[in-house]
């Protein structure tokens, strides 16, 4: 037995990737167990941290023999000798592979949600697990990530048998292994403790790594000329974003709005610039009727997206609303008109019936989030969604009212609106 446990093991390979400090490098480790190892490689490297999504396709009668594996962007990795010497057809393999693919998918939104993947181009990427076996998972795993452009690959685990190398074909670059026993029957068997990693460990070690290695968000107070007044606003912009939110908020609300706020500052932490900002001055906000002016407001939504657009700010990144409550109508409003350069609308206990006859003419896809018990509300964006020629989705929060203060609601509405912006960006 060579290790207490995972957070043990990684320590102990830590001190055999010393050289990689100071370089260039980013640590991936195999979910579950392997993150765990990984995470220790990480802080000894002061590296940031992320998954390789890889699933094993286990012998149906003996589900820890492994008959190939899964890996993210269709990898897909069979061991020949295992099939034929189990009698294996295709059959078991074809449920077993269904079944894993659901799980892949599952594990992906459950570990990054709405985070984007770090990049992997033109990087060294130390490939971390708890140990290897047969192999096929680590070999998959190092397919994903020479499919993401990484310029060297280093696979490294506390244990392996003597012949490990050679069952990679190589695949990776470098192999590094504390031990290779000769003895080598499971990898459990030189642990301690091996109890199962549970998917909140795998979480907090990527939750913790991301804490310290998150973008840099560059951030400054703005004054924005827009239809005939100058609007308050602040802009903020993580290093290497990938868009940039312009905020609408609803009636009585500012670029104060403890609601939009949070969202603006999930949506920076997941890679994604903000623009929050006021529609109306000062001595417009006490104007109802302003208030509720939707062409007015949306006006000025479009004066904004043109200033951010020139501004090194805006830097040619791809632009997106976040439209919430009756800013929600002017978000769509200023989307439908043709000239719009917005990539993705998103809004949130909106009013988008406001905006009339415009529904028809969005073409940024829409992704409309409503609180399951905001019953008004949610009959209201289920008829706009019907008028939308877009691309379009309605996404109920379950449990939450209007102004979704409902524990876990508004977290959930900026996971929704980080994935949607972020996939749409990318497109």
């Amino acid at each position: 037995m060579y290790f207490s446990d995972r957070i043990d093991a990684g320590r102990q390979l830590a001190t055999r990737l010393g050289r990689f400090k100071d370089r260039d490098v980013v640590v991936l480790g195999l979910p579950r167990g392997g993150v765990p190892v990984a995470a220790e490689v990480a802080d000894a490297l002061d590296a940031p941290l992320d998954i390789c999504l890889v699933r094993k396709l286990g012998l149906p009668r003996q589900p820890e023999l492994a008959m190939g594996a899964l890996g993210e962007g269709g990898v897909r990795v069979l061991n020949e000798r295992v099939l034929r010497e189990t009698g294996a057809d295709e059959r078991d393999l074809a449920a077993v592979e269904k079944r894993e693919l659901a799980e892949l998918d599952h594990r992906a939104r459950r570990y990054r949600g709405s985070r984007p993947s770090v990049p992997l181009e033109g990087r060294t990427v130390l490939v971390v697990d708890d140990g290897l076996a047969t192999g096929a998972t680590a070999l998959a795993a190092c397919r994903v990530v020479r499919a993401r452009g990484a310029a060297r690959i280093v696979l490294a685990v506390p244990v392996a048998p003597p012949d490990w190398t050679a069952r990679l074909g190589g695949e990776a670059d470098e192999t590094v292994s504390v031990r290779t026993p000769e003895q080598f029957y499971a990898i459990g068997q030189f642990y301690r403790d091996f109890t199962q990693t549970p998917d909140s460990e795998v979480i907090a070690c990527l939750d913790r790594n991301r804490a310290a290695h998150g973008p840099v968000v560059h951030d400054a107070d703005v004054r924005i000329p827009a239809a005939g007044a100058t609007l308050t606003g602040r802009v903020a912009v993580p290093e290497g974003a990938a868009g940039i939110v312009l905020f609408a908020h609803g009636s009585g609300s500012s670029r104060h709005s403890p609601r939009n706020r949070a969202v603006a500052a999930a949506l920076n932490r997941a890679g994604l610039g903000t623009l929050l900002f006021d529609l109306l001055t000062e001595a417009e906000a006490g104007d109802r009727a302003r208030v509720f002016d939707t062409p007015l407001l949306a006006g000025r939504l479009a004066g904004a997206t043109q200033w951010l657009a020139q501004r090194p700010e805006g830097g040619g990144l791809p632009l997106g609303y976040f439209g919430a409550s009756t800013g929600a109508a002017a978000a769509l409003w200023a989307a439908g008109d043709p000239a719009s350069p917005v990539a993705a609308v998103v809004s949130r206990g909106g009013r988008p019936d406001l905006a009339a006859d415009h529904l028809a003419r969005v073409r940024a896809p829409t992704l409309l989030i409503v609180g399951g018990r905001d019953e008004l509300v949610l009959d209201l964006n289920r008829r706009a969604g019907s008028r939308l020629r877009c691309e379009n989705r309605l996404a109920v929060v379950e449990g939450a009212t209007h102004l979704f203060e409902e524990p876990g609601a508004l977290e959930e509405v900026a996971e929704l609106a980080a994935s949607w912006f972020t996939r749409h960006f990318r497109d």
